[in-house]
């Protein structure tokens, strides 16, 4: 199997070391050099993470709490030092290992296969964005800021849905209408709206940056 592999660290030596070695085992190598970058691809479903401890933006173990309550692959944190706070900390954060730098590249490579052995979780097509502080699980049909669950009406959320997957992208009300309600609904596309006012009245309690966007004349779009 050709195993999806996150390697997520700010030394740009170590993950190009470590991504040439497990390229030339057959794994398909996803890289980040910080924790913003390391969120976005998650998305893309990796069956394994290398993370990093100390890096910009959030930390491994910030990561790894926003992460695992949606991707159940195994995460292997790396660290210059080992202490037992860290290492109950992350734990706690639902690490499942710990690979001390310097590591033997043989070693590492054994822990991996291992974990990866180990992993019977089932092939369950989760989807799920990591758009600044908010977390979509497709697959629940959740949206979480942080931790705490943004309660959407069905359709709400599947405003947030189709925009949160097309990030950038402008949809006019009456597409997102036929997309959302059905092409033969006989209802009134004004009704998207007053759909979105509920999302961002539901979003501003907990947050003041705004994720949907009005391009005046012309639709909605999710900001990027």
């Amino acid at each position: 199997m050709n195993y999806k592999l996150l390697i997520a660290d700010d030394e740009p030596d170590i993950v190009t070391m470590l991504a040439s070695f497990f390229e030339g085992k057959g794994y398909q190598v996803m890289t980040a050099s910080d924790g913003t970058e390391a969120l976005k691809q998650v998305e893309r479903d990796p069956d394994l993470i290398l993370l990093d401890i100390c890096m910009p933006g959030p930390d491994g173990f910030e990561i790894c709490r926003r992460i695992r309550d949606h991707i159940a692959c195994p995460i292997l944190f790396l660290t210059a030092r080992l202490e037992e706070a860290d290492k109950v900390k992350g734990f706690a954060a639902g690490g499942d290992d710990y690979i001390v730098k310097p590591f033997s590249l043989a070693e590492l490579a054994a822990r991996v296969d291992a974990h990866l052995r180990r992993e019977m979780r089932h092939s369950l097509d989760t989807c799920v964005k990591f758009s600044g502080e908010l977390t979509i699980d497709f697959a629940q049909r959740s949206l979480f800021y942080r931790d705490r669950e943004i309660q959407l009406a069905r359709k709400e959320f599947d405003i947030v849905e189709l925009l949160s997957q097309n990030p950038g992208q402008v949809f006019g009300r009456e597409r997102i209408y036929e997309l959302v309600w059905g092409y033969d609904s006989e209802g009134d596309s004004m009704v998207v709206a007053e759909h979105i006012r509920r999302v961002r009245a539901k979003l501003a309690a907990y947050t003041d940056k705004s994720c949907i966007e009005t391009v005046w004349g012309c639709g909605y779009k999710w900001v990027r």
